[in-house]
């Protein structure tokens, strides 16, 4: 199994570290990653994973879904100093990106559910190549959910899908079927077979005329509303979605981290 971080590890230090080998740096270090703003952690286990493996002893961190304060220390962990410095900056930037996710994603569902408290805000698979484990888990750690893991584990059908059958008839799986309708006389059609119906690029007004008719010819449908959908907009596309979808938070600044390593 491709273990990403000593991918991570590989790209930033293929061979040794330049820097330390010239001042003949040795001996025990401490690390601290150390926040400067507010927000939600993420994937913290899983570094400290990686650094157990390394041979790096993990004093404490901030566990995923769990709120953090400005100053807060995220991670601490003491070990081989040559070690610690190959390692600090993967481990900040890698962090301070997880933990914007999931501050991201956290925002959203506050936003969303101040006016629909039931409403789910999913998040696609619109992941960066090579950092979608960690991205869907930090949309967890933030209260958020996931549109589809893969292709391997949903059913979508979309535009494209429908360009190439003529009908949508004898549907049967043991997956719930999302079908995203070209307009509204399909949206209407499909009412009737689909589980979910994934409306994008609706305006909030066009929902608020159509989602009632969808729901009076199956009440037992949900309604998944997707297209730029951001923590602006959030709250008029909530009024009348089940679920929402976006992939905004994939794109969150990073926060702002610092790393500071001492001498033990």
């Amino acid at each position: 199994m491709l273990d990403l971080f000593e991918l991570y590890l590989h790209e930033d230090c293929p061979y040794e570290d330049e820097t330390t080998e010239l001042l003949g740096i040795n001996g025990r270090a401490k690390l601290r990653i150390i926040t400067r703003v507010d927000g939600i952690s993420a994937c913290t286990e899983d570094l400290a994973y990686f650094y157990r493996r390394k041979g790096v002893d993990v004093l404490s961190f901030i566990e995923s879904g769990k709120s953090f304060s400005a100053g807060d220390v995220i991670f601490e962990a003491e070990g081989d100093a040559k070690m610690l410095f190959k390692l600090w900056r993967i481990s900040q930037t890698f962090l301070s990106i997880t933990c914007a996710i999931a501050t991201a994603t956290s925002k959203l569902v506050q936003l969303a559910r101040s006016v629909n408290p039931n409403v789910i805000v999913a998040t696609t698979r619109k992941t960066h190549p090579g950092f979608r484990k960690f991205e869907l888990k930090a949309v967890i750690a933030g209260g958020g959910h996931i549109h589809r893991n893969s292709l391997s584990d949903s059913i979508l059908i979309t535009p494209n899908h429908l360009k190439f059958v003529n009908e949508l008839r004898d549907l049967r799986s043991l997956r719930k079927i999302e079908i995203e309708p070209r307009n509204v006389e399909e949206a209407l059609k499909f009412a009737k077979i689909a589980d979910v119906l994934l409306l994008d690029h609706y305006t909030p007004e066009e929902l608020g005329e159509i989602v009632p008719r969808l729901k009076s010819i199956n009440p037992n449908l949900k309604i998944a509303v997707a297209g730029n959908i951001n923590e602006n907009n959030i709250k008029d596309f909530a009024k009348f979605a089940d679920i929402i979808v976006t992939s905004s938070p994939y794109y969150a600044k990073p926060l702002d981290f610092t790393t500071k390593i001492e001498p033990v």
